[in-house]
């Protein structure tokens, strides 16, 4: 069993996300997978979004500035 390590992504909702797409039965060891690569990718769009404000002398992230982070990070 994976111990939670302060994790900011509860596990429980990681496993609904996989069953969610058809993941019948998921171990707590993939689900945590899972969850800690979300929150790497989380945490690179939150500071690029953060960049992104600061740069248009903001202190308020709006929800382009997340929309544009993801694009960059995520080159979709």
């Amino acid at each position: 069993m994976t111990v939670d390590t302060g994790s900011e992504i509860a596990l429980a909702s990681v496993h609904r996300i996989i069953k969610k797409f058809g993941g019948e039965r998921v171990s707590d060891s993939a689900a945590d997978e899972l969850r800690r690569i979300l929150e790497i990718v989380g945490e690179n769009v939150a500071k690029q979004a953060v960049e992104l404000a600061k740069h248009a002398h903001r202190k308020t992230i709006k929800p382009e500035d997340i929309t544009l982070a993801s694009k960059s990070i995520l080159k979709y």
